[in-house]
């Protein structure tokens, strides 16, 4: 993997993070994407200026993340991806955990027109 396509993904993988954060709890915090991602809270400083300075992402007073709207197009875009490809491995029979691994390994490198057309074929055997 390029040194940029490893950037970009860990870009995806902290926003995304993040948002699930957000959602789940209300606010995001260092610590909690330390703890989501699996890095130390080191790393966590260090990606989080690195987003701050493009953009992604903003610090309120207490120090709480706050994704500003580019970053939460790419979020959500990138936790769309995750969730569409659980549940199509899950589909197929895969396990839960197992489904959630595939599909954070693969939402990163999904080109929009596979994932467009993985969306058409699970939205037709639904409907």
């Amino acid at each position: 993997m390029s040194k940029e396509k490893s950037v970009e993904k860990t870009i995806e993988d902290y926003l995304e993070a993040m948002l699930m954060i957000k959602e789940k709890q209300g606010y995001i915090r260092s610590i909690d994407v330390a703890y989501r991602l699996g890095v130390t809270k080191p790393s966590v400083t260090y990606t989080t200026k690195r987003l701050k300075e493009r953009g992604y992402i903003i610090m309120d007073e207490n120090n709480y993340i706050i994704l500003t709207e580019k970053g939460m197009a790419i979020a959500s875009h990138t936790y769309e991806k995750h969730k569409m490809l659980t549940k199509f491995f899950i589909d197929l029979g895969v396990g839960e955990e197992i489904a959630m691994k595939d599909a954070c390994l693969i939402e990163h490198d999904l080109s929009p027109e596979t994932f467009e057309a993985l969306c058409r074929h699970i939205n037709s055997i639904e409907n």
